[in-house]
């Protein structure tokens, strides 16, 4: 990021879920504030090359949500979104005792609230902003513990050094009763030379804006290490699992690599 300037990459995924509603109409995730929180028509996010990417993002958010709805009818009620961006569920929330804190940069933070402002979009009395410059302050000093919580965390983790998803892990494995959904890349090296070369290409495109993508995982040894952190409960879908369940397509090989979104849970 640019120092007083917000996130580029937010942006391009509120673009990318503004656009999943105009082309497939919302088909895989209904997001009513999707387009007029972004404040532009999402035109560019239409070429056919953009087109996985955009089901991604869908499918990763559909994804949270329906494992978010599960938490709070087993009684969780503090949401944290890490990583905010433009995200709307704070918005948009349809339970009134679940308490939502935005993490977010402050640059990308104020952008954000000057967005809902000129869409006329209310900020809700449960939400609670929290903005955290992490090259400065730590998120363990502004947040209140609290014995069960779901951690929102998407768009988020390839961009982070690994020290950095270690102490942000190590925050949410802190937590009693905790669950997260993230999503992560898997390590070029185990991609095939077309799909290499699609993931290297769009790598080169972030770190072109300084958001450089610094982490990638294997999924054998992200679940070992969650299991170590007192996550026993695992359900991590890769392209096989989200073609399937979404997509009606059962024909993807099993172990194909590529983008996976993964919800762990412990206590």
């Amino acid at each position: 990021m640019e120092t007083g300037q917000p996130s580029r990459t937010a942006f391009s995924a509120a673009r990318y879920r503004a656009a999943h509603q105009v082309i497939e109409g919302g088909e895989i995730f209904s997001d009513p504030l999707a387009v007029p929180i972004l404040g532009v028509p999402p035109d560019a996010e239409q070429a056919p090359d953009r087109r996985g990417m955009r089901l991604f993002i869908a499918a990763r958010t559909r994804f949270a949500e329906d494992a978010l709805a599960a938490a709070v009818r087993n009684g969780t009620r503090q949401l944290v979104v890490l990583g905010a961006g433009l995200d709307t569920f704070a918005y948009r929330n349809p339970w009134p005792e679940l308490r939502v804190f935005e993490v977010d940069h402050p640059d990308t933070q104020a952008f954000k609230r000057e967005r809902l402002a000129a869409a006329e979009i209310a900020v809700p009395e449960s939400l609670t902003y929290l903005p955290v410059d992490f090259e400065r302050e730590s998120l363990a000093d502004r947040l209140v513990a609290q014995p069960a919580a779901f951690f929102l965390w998407l768009g988020v983790v390839p961009y982070l050094s690994r020290a950095g998803f270690d102490e942000t892990l190590s925050l949410i494995a802190a937590t009693p009763k905790a669950e997260v959904v993230f999503d992560y890349a898997m390590p070029p090296s185990s991609m095939s030379p077309e799909r290499r070369a699609a993931l290297e290409a769009r790598a080169a495109r972030v770190a072109s804006i300084g958001e450089p993508w610094r982490s990638y995982f294997l999924p054998g040894e992200l679940a070992a290490e969650l299991r170590e952190r007192g996550f026993d409960e695992l359900a991590d879908l890769g392209p096989a699992e989200l073609a399937a369940r979404w997509f009606g397509r059962p024909d993807v090989p099993k172990d194909t690599p590529g983008g996976h979104v993964i919800h762990a849970r412990r206590g």
